[in-house]
C-alpha cells in the first residue's frame, strides 16, 4: 500500500527511473509501475487477440449485411420507379400488341398469295405499264414469315413508273421493292427492273420446319 502511495506521489522523473535497468531482472522484482504497465499491455493484447478471433466473423457478417442492404435498397428503388410507370408501360404494351396484330393482318396467307400477285400486276396495268417480265422465284422461309421474290421488268413513262411504285407501297398487304434499276429505251420509254418481295405468314407446319433447322444449328454450335 505504501509502495502504491509512493508511486502515486512520484513525479515523471521517478516514473522514468523505475523503467531503467529492468533488463535481466526477474519481473517479480520490478518496481510497481513497470509491473502495472506490463500487466496493462498484456491485458490489451489478450483483449485485442480475442476480439480479432471472436468478432472478426461477426464484423464480416455485419459488412456483408450492409452490402446486402444497399443492394436490396437499390432493387427496391428500381422496382418502385418501375411501378410508378406501370400504367404507361401497360398502355405501351397494348399499343405494341395492336401494332403487331395490324401487321399480322397485312400478311396474307398461302392461299391469298395469288390474289396479291394479281393486285401487283393490276397496279402496273392501270398505270399503262407493259410487263416484259413477271417471274416469281422460290419462296424463302424465315423464322416468322415467308418471302416470295418476284423479278419484274416494266416499261413505260417515268410518271407511270413512279405511280406504280406508290400504288404497290399503298397496297393493304406488305410488299417491298428492292434492287431497282432504270434504263432508257430507244422509243424514249423507261425500263424498270426490280425485285418485288411479297410477304406472307407461315402456316403451322412451315413455322415448325423453320424453327427446327435453327434449333439444330444452336445444338451444333454448343458441341
Amino acid at each position: 500500500m505504501s509502495a502504491a502511495l509512493a508511486a502515486g506521489r512520484a513525479g515523471p522523473r521517478e516514473w522514468a527511473a523505475q523503467f531503467r535497468a529492468l533488463g535481466g531482472r526477474d519481473p517479480a522484482l520490478w518496481p510497481l509501475l513497470p509491473q502495472l504497465a506490463c500487466a496493462l499491455a498484456l491485458l490489451v493484447a489478450v483483449v485485442a487477440a480475442g476480439g480479432w478471433l471472436a468478432w472478426a466473423a461477426q464484423w464480416q457478417g455485419l459488412d456483408d449485411g450492409r452490402a446486402a442492404e444497399q443492394q436490396l435498397r437499390a432493387a427496391f428503388e428500381h422496382k418502385h420507379a418501375q411501378a410508378q410507370h406501370l400504367d404507361g408501360l401497360r398502355r405501351r404494351k397494348a399499343e405494341v400488341q395492336a401494332m403487331v396484330e395490324h401487321l399480322e393482318r397485312q400478311l396474307p396467307g398461302k392461299a391469298e398469295m395469288d390474289a396479291l400477285l394479281a393486285d401487283i400486276s393490276r397496279a402496273g396495268a392501270l398505270r399503262g405499264l407493259q410487263f416484259e417480265l413477271f417471274k416469281p422465284g422460290p419462296v424463302r422461309i424465315a423464322e416468322y414469315h415467308a418471302e416470295l421474290p418476284i423479278d419484274m421488268r416494266l416499261t413505260g413513262s417515268f410518271h407511270a413508273l413512279a405511280g406504280f411504285v406508290s400504288d404497290v407501297a399503298n397496297l393493304p398487304r406488305i410488299v417491298g421493292i428492292e434492287r431497282i434499276s432504270i434504263s432508257h429505251q430507244r422509243d424514249q420509254r423507261l425500263a424498270f427492273d426490280c425485285t418485288t418481295l411479297a410477304y406472307r405468314y407461315l402456316e403451322p407446319g412451315e413455322a415448325e420446319a423453320a424453327r427446327q433447322p435453327a434449333t439444330g444449328r444452336k445444338r451444333a454450335g454448343k458441341r
